[in-house]
């Protein structure tokens, strides 16, 4: 618990640093911050030309164009964790100047990076909105989205701070992350419902937890119905994410400055 404590001691700097990350992401780029927007789109422009166009996937009870917002409903929160992911497992390794820094907490390395790969999640989620709510599409339901993000952040601050301090000692896990977002891509339930999935491969989506997590957006956002026990499950695992790798970052990071 002594990281979180240590994330509400620090917010100010934590803001500050979150914020110049997010501006250095486009320094140099011709669209600059519109990136936001467009990498999103281009997303789910793919997805929904592979599924509707080539493999022509179909579901009874929704139409071509909300079956493409039924895949944006899921793909926005995974692009948020993968590019958490992407970027967040070599964090420590990649601010060398920050860990050697006695002043600066190492604890929000991990924090800073996965709050500035959230910002294209959270305008994707805002495009998504607005486009359900165009087309009459407003559930009481939608109104939970915000506690299912910061769910989702606490799980994958959790997760980063365990593997960012073991990439320190095993640089190689930065070289497979890559396949393992590719892997999570594959069995995560982006463009397909709870139903398309084949019974007997139905109890291998339980410890994933991107399927708690799509399956709670989609419902929330789309459906109107969040199923209580899905969520419960996902809190727990964002709270017991959170704190096992609040207890491994701050045992390893004593050792951090012999590695770096």
């Amino acid at each position: 618990m002594s990281a979180i404590v240590m994330i509400w001691r620090h917010h100010q700097v934590l803001w500050a640093t979150t914020l110049g990350d997010i501006r250095s992401r486009f320094i140099g780029t011709i669209f600059g911050a519109a990136w936001i927007v467009i990498y999103p789109l281009l997303f789910l422009g793919l997805y929904a030309v592979v599924y509707t166009m080539i493999y022509k996937v179909r579901v009874a009870q929704f139409g071509t164009f909300d079956y493409v917002l039924l895949i944006f409903c899921g793909l926005v929160p995974f692009l948020g964790f993968a590019e958490a992911l992407g970027s967040g497992v070599g964090a420590v390794l990649g601010n060398k100047g920050l860990v050697r820094n006695t002043l600066f907490p190492i604890e929000l390395i991990p924090v800073k990076t996965v709050l500035a790969s959230s910002v294209t999640m959270l305008v994707g989620l805002l495009m998504l909105l607005g486009i359900l709510w165009s087309r009459g599409i407003v559930h009481s339901t939608q109104w939970m989205i915000p506690l299912i993000l910061m769910l989702q952040i606490l799980f994958t601050v959790g997760l980063i701070w365990i593997l960012s301090a073991i990439n320190v000692f095993v640089p190689d896990l930065s070289q497979m992350v890559g396949v393992l977002i590719l892997f999570l891509m594959l069995v995560s339930p982006i463009a397909y419902t709870h139903e398309m999935i084949p019974q007997e491969l139905i109890p291998f989506m339980y410890p994933n937890p991107l399927y708690y997590l799509i399956m709670l957006y989609r419902d929330a956002a789309f459906i109107g119905e969040v199923k209580l026990e899905l969520l419960g499950v996902f809190t727990m695992m964002s709270i017991g994410t959170l704190c096992l790798g609040g207890f491994i970052f701050s045992r390893l990071k004593p050792l951090f400055s012999d590695y770096v």
